[in-house]
């Protein structure tokens, strides 16, 4: 196998977390109508991060929340068992202008799928979508309003994405197969 291409480091990570803030913080003038929700694994680490990023930027704290979509997928009968993961949206969504933060946007059905867990806790007033890196392919109709990086990828190639929260260190990587 390939060695896999670094396609961001530590720096370039940080840097467009940072530009993905500025971002959020543009679109949203009501502020404290924001709640960050992170689709697990990933999503979590860095919605936890924007609003870090977010407090800096509007003084005051960004709730933030934990989805785990795996009993809302379409591919249910495809898996063994799925691996569920804590969910943890302690503040009411309804109303409210809620930012779902995933890791990588490919096919799309993570997305939707984080859409329908949504509705399990109330109506938002509008949903948008950030992710750190969008690979294109997609199957539904689905489209990040905010993303870190491009990285167009052929369907044979995988985006593994490192977070120091799990594995010590951050970067993404694109690994041919």
């Amino acid at each position: 196998m390939p060695e896999p291409t670094i396609i961001l480091d530590a720096a370039s990570l940080q840097r467009a977390l940072a530009r993905i803030a500025h971002e959020i913080a543009e679109r949203n003038e009501s502020s404290k109508e924001v709640v960050l929700v992170g689709v697990q694994r990933g999503g979590v680490h860095l919605s936890l991060r924007l609003a870090n990023l977010l407090k800096g930027i509007w003084g005051h704290p960004v709730p933030v929340g934990a989805l785990d979509v795996a009993m809302h997928r379409d591919d249910l009968d495809r898996q063994m068992a799925p691996k569920i993961h804590p969910t943890d949206i302690s503040v009411d969504i309804t109303g409210k202008t809620i930012v779902l933060v995933d890791d990588v946007l490919f096919s799309g059905r993570t997305s939707r799928a984080a859409l329908d867990a949504l509705n399990d806790f109330g109506r938002p007033k509008r949903v948008q979508l950030a992710v750190l890196v969008d690979r294109g392919h997609r199957e539904l109709p689905i489209k990040a309003d905010f993303v870190g990086k491009n990285v167009p990828t052929a369907l044979s190639e995988r985006i593994n994405v490192h977070l120091r929260e799990v594995e010590g260190r951050d970067a993404v990587y694109l690994e041919k197969k």
